[in-house]
């Protein structure tokens, strides 16, 4: 490698370009380069030094380079969070994103799944969720650029709090970029996709030990999904005939019980955990 300072036919001179990177000047040129010296590659057809490195991003940096990542999304974005909690700002730009039809897909770890959140995503025709067991990673990407950080989605603009992370561009490191951006679909590829509607939220609250309250009327009811499951049918078949039946109603793409489903024993449910689901008695027949 050419030592920088040294006499050399194609000597290159460094400076320090700003905190973020390094500029390397060789004669009749001027050349962008995002790393020290140590870890430069050498030329040695020209004894250009030439690479690209990802930037160090600390706390602020991290915010910033993420609210842009996600506003300059062209054709897809992918969100790899284990938190599924967004903040006001994130939800603005999203929207935006799902208005501009751009594939969106979120990837979470944990299933605390807030109601504020079920009924915000389910308004989202172009915004995919997926569930990943396990999952620690934090990483964000879009066509262009990618960011692996500390920084989880629900601490998005707490700059109080102290991370950093690395930015990824496609332009000046296109092998690193592929290999981000082929963990994240490998990490999509293990995810069960998760439909937001009621019925995701009864298969969520049916796996945790119902409450003292809930107890009492589980013993005699059943949740839509498993009195679906008792008849052989799909969870969506029994809701439409539920609606057939007019014990269901369905307003704005979500499902309300009527007089006559409460006449028929159903109950409406409010999980603080889970959010809405539907309780009916064991001996119905919903065919």
């Amino acid at each position: 490698m050419a030592q920088f300072g040294a006499h050399h036919p194609h000597r290159a001179t460094m400076s320090i370009a700003s905190r973020t990177g390094w500029v390397i000047t060789p004669p009749g040129m001027e050349m962008a380069c995002q790393a020290p010296p140590s870890i430069c590659a050498t030329s040695y057809t020209t004894g250009i030094e030439i690479f690209a490195m990802a930037k160090f991003l600390n706390t602020s940096a991290t915010n910033y380079f993420l609210e842009e990542l996600i506003k300059d999304a062209k054709e897809r974005l992918i969100l790899i969070s284990p938190f599924l909690k967004l903040n006001d700002r994130i939800k603005e730009l999203l929207t935006d994103k799902n208005r501009l039809k751009i594939d969106v897909r979120i990837v979470y770890g944990k299933s605390e799944l807030q109601p504020e959140e079920i009924s915000w995503l389910k308004e989202l025709t172009y915004i995919r969720t997926s569930f990943c067991k396990n999952l620690h990673a934090k990483c964000y990407l879009n066509e262009e650029m990618c960011i692996v950080t500390s920084l989880n989605l629900y601490e998005f603009s707490q700059v109080n709090n102290n991370e950093m992370g690395v930015l990824i561009q496609r332009s000046e490191d296109h092998d690193l970029y592929r290999d981000a951006y082929d963990e994240a679909q490998r990490i999509i590829r293990v995810s069960d996709e998760v439909r937001i509607s009621l019925e995701r939220v009864v298969s969520e609250a049916e796996t945790q030990q119902p409450s003292a309250n809930e107890n009492e009327s589980a013993t005699e009811k059943l949740t839509s999904s498993k009195l679906a499951q008792k008849w052989g049918i799909k969870t969506n078949e029994l809701l439409e005939k539920m609606v057939t039946h007019g014990l269901l109603e369905l307003r704005d793409s979500k499902h309300y019980l009527t007089a006559k489903g409460k006449e028929e024993g159903g109950e409406f449910r409010m999980s603080p955990k889970f959010g809405p689901y539907f309780l009916w008695p064991e001996a119905m027949n919903p065919l």
